[in-house]
């Protein structure tokens, strides 16, 4: 019987992987990486279908400007989830009104800074000083005096720091639909 067992294991090993399979960890690996649902990454499949250019490029871009996702590159949060708390709770401030929408699309020359509490003002100002060793994406300026970020442009897809094949995202929600 054992010999058998030993021969199921070796077949399942050998077994190629399917497209679908491929396609479905990367979308898994996108979704995981930026916290979003799944009906929240079908949308912002659908608007990037709908604009123009290549679709995985303004997938990534849409992505990559949502606000919890800017005040984590600004070093403002420690991680993702992290920065969608400090949107949540009131402490971030963009273009002089508060925003406590985590998927709140960032536009170039959009101003994020800090609530004028002290609560808010100590907890950004901890995360800056342990977690802002990384550098600031190009896309991205951070005015350490005056606690400001600032996004000068819209994200290429170069300066993504993450191996994901957006295409494989895309195509595997052209099967959905």
């Amino acid at each position: 019987p054992q010999l058998k067992s030993s021969s199921v294991n070796q077949s399942t090993s050998n077994k190629k992987i399917s497209q679908y399979r491929i396609r479905l960890e990367e979308k898994q690996k996108l979704r995981f990486h930026y916290g979003i649902t799944e009906r929240q990454l079908l949308n912002y499949v659908r608007i990037a279908r709908k604009a123009k250019g290549s679709t995985g490029e303004v997938l990534l871009q849409l992505l990559e400007m949502r606000l919890d996702n800017v005040i984590f590159r600004l070093g403002m949060a420690p991680t993702i989830p992290g920065a969608r708390q400090l949107v949540n709770h009131r402490h971030i401030i963009v273009n002089h009104s508060i925003v406590d929408i985590p998927s709140y699309r960032c536009k170039p020359q959009d101003f994020i800074t800090i609530k004028n509490r002290q609560k808010s003002q100590d907890i950004i100002t901890k995360n800056i000083d342990f977690y802002q060793k990384s550098k600031i994406p190009n896309h991205l300026t951070y005015n350490s005096l005056e606690k400001k970020g600032f996004v000068n442009q819209i994200l290429d897809r170069e300066l993504i720091g993450l191996k994901i094949n957006e295409l494989l995202v895309v195509e595997y929600y052209s099967r959905q639909a």
